[in-house]
């Protein structure tokens, strides 16, 4: 076809000389004015969490984010290299350690964060001093699987009718409590609750709050010193899974953060491998658009109703979720780099 282009080498000079500095300079920038914004509000509440490049316990490169949770906008953003900090099971530490100082650097406040479970993170925020709540959809996801497993032996097949309740208390026990022994009173109240008891020890959650019902079907509920009981008693009774419950947050997750993770897929795909700068600038434009379409309106329909699409999570299997519809995303900061490019 006779098409001329120019060669890798001459794309590399110009991204180097032109295109990366110029994107590193505007994130700076906009940085600046988050943080000064921020320190109008006081302390902040922020979600964190790390991205890897690449699958599994081998990723090269791991990013860690800072996200505001009332704007849902990116405060800070960190590259990690594996060989940086001996292995990419301390990336996530290290990723951290960097977003916090450049906030102290800059005068920031931290009210809280929430985080994952990662050992790691529990134990630098714990010695750092800074409250941390964990996320409620990853503690769930690992109860759900222990109790998922546990389900398919023959002696607790009664297990399976409860899966789904027991996921949606873990939530419920969560964001309607505001203390940690409150969260742990809703939640072990759950082994009484599957036996027909629904009056409880506990002072902080003394019965429970669904109505009266006679059941008709006696076989769901668990019996009296069974196998089965035993058995569940002993998972929601762990002294990890006691003391994790304390800590979930109540009020914001980190499920906006995960979805800035798919944002950076469309900037850099896991399949690509891209040079340290190269894999900075791209999570910058990942931010700077994510910090541009943050607070969008939910779309609406030319009489006025709100829209919304139905949706088949993976984790829900086959089940629908209707969700919101939000307006066409706008590319401000991408547009001025293209321009800049061509």
């Amino acid at each position: 076809m006779n098409l001329q282009t120019i060669q890798y080498s001459a794309f590399r000079n110009h991204a180097r000389n032109f295109l990366e500095p110029a994107i590193i300079h505007k994130w700076n920038l906009e940085q600046q004015n988050i943080f000064t914004q921020l320190k109008k509000e006081g302390a902040v509440a922020l979600a964190g969490d790390m991205r890897a490049d690449t699958p599994g316990h081998s990723a090269k490169f791991g990013s860690y984010t800072l996200m505001d949770n009332e704007t849902n906008k990116i405060v800070d953003l960190q590259l990690i290299q594996s060989n940086e900090v001996g292995g990419s099971y301390h990336m996530e530490k290290e990723g951290l350690k960097r977003c916090l100082d450049k906030l102290d650097a800059n005068g920031l406040a931290v009210d809280y964060i929430v985080t994952d479970r990662h050992p790691q993170i529990q134990k630098y925020l714990r010695e750092r001093g800074i409250t941390q709540f964990y996320d409620v959809w990853h503690f769930e996801k690992g109860l759900s699987k222990k109790l998922e497993k546990l389900s398919k032996r023959k002696e607790c097949e009664v297990l399976k009718r409860w899966l789904k309740s027991i996921k949606n208390h873990v939530y419920w026990s969560a964001t309607s409590s505001v203390s940690g022994p409150e969260k742990v009173a809703k939640l072990t109240s759950l082994l009484n609750h599957i036996q027909n008891i629904h009056v409880h020890n506990n002072p902080l959650f003394p019965k429970c709050e669904h109505p009266d019902v006679l059941s008709r079907d006696r076989k769901k509920w668990f019996q009296p010193g069974s196998q089965a009981l035993y058995k569940v008693e002993k998972v929601l009774n762990n002294k990890r899974v006691v003391k994790d419950v304390a800590k979930l947050s109540h009020h914001y997750q980190t499920s906006s953060l995960e979805a800035f993770h798919s944002v950076i897929l469309r900037f850099t795909p896991k399949n690509v491998v891209f040079p340290f700068i190269g894999m900075l600038c791209r999570l910058y434009l990942a931010a700077m658009h994510q910090n541009e379409n943050c607070q969008r309106e939910q779309a609406i329909t030319t009489t006025g109703q709100a829209v919304y699409k139905f949706v088949f999570p993976k984790t829900k299997r086959g089940e629908c979720t209707a969700k919101p519809v939000k307006t066409e995303p706008t590319y401000g900061k991408l547009d001025f780099f293209f321009i800049m490019s061509s």
